[in-house]
């Protein structure tokens, strides 16, 4: 069992991708997670993990608030962005809550941190749901699988 070996077992779980955003009012930080998942309807609680070495671990401690956007399958060049892995001269940003949300994503979710948990080198951060905004447009999700960014199609039954 290696480091590698544990990537590629994960990659096959295919995931939704987000983007999770904070500000200090000076600044909008962001990064992309698919380690994203609800875990309360009642409270309604969410969580993110984190990598402890990310600047958003510092962030979302300092700010104690922070948002997520679903991201629909026209936004994958965001999704590269917020992971560092291609420059955007911009992101267009909506506002729910008081926090910055991304434009055009499928849903929105504001958060207060709750609490947090360190799981070896990440952090889980639970979320009290503050808000939630749901755009009626018809696309598709963006999905993440073994590398790749794609979206899903309903399964036929014959």
């Amino acid at each position: 069992m290696d480091d590698k070996q544990f990537r590629q077992a994960m990659g096959k779980f295919a995931t939704g991708v987000t983007v999770i955003t904070t500000t200090d009012g000076k600044q909008i930080h962001g990064m992309t997670a698919n380690a994203f998942m609800s875990v309360s309807l009642d409270p309604m609680l969410v969580v993110v993990s984190v990598n402890n070495r990310a600047q958003m671990f510092e962030m979302i401690q300092r700010t104690k608030t922070y948002a997520i956007s679903i991201l629909s399958e026209k936004q994958a060049n965001i999704s590269m962005h917020f992971a560092k892995q291609r420059e955007l001269p911009s992101v267009e940003f909506e506002q729910l809550n008081g926090l910055p949300v991304i434009k055009n994503a499928l849903a929105f979710v504001t958060c207060e941190l709750a609490n947090a948990y360190e799981a070896g080198d990440h952090t889980l951060f639970l979320g009290r749901v503050t808000a939630i905004q749901i755009n009626d447009q018809k696309e598709k999700p963006l999905t993440y699988f073994a590398g790749e960014y794609g979206t899903i199609f309903p399964f036929e039954q014959k």
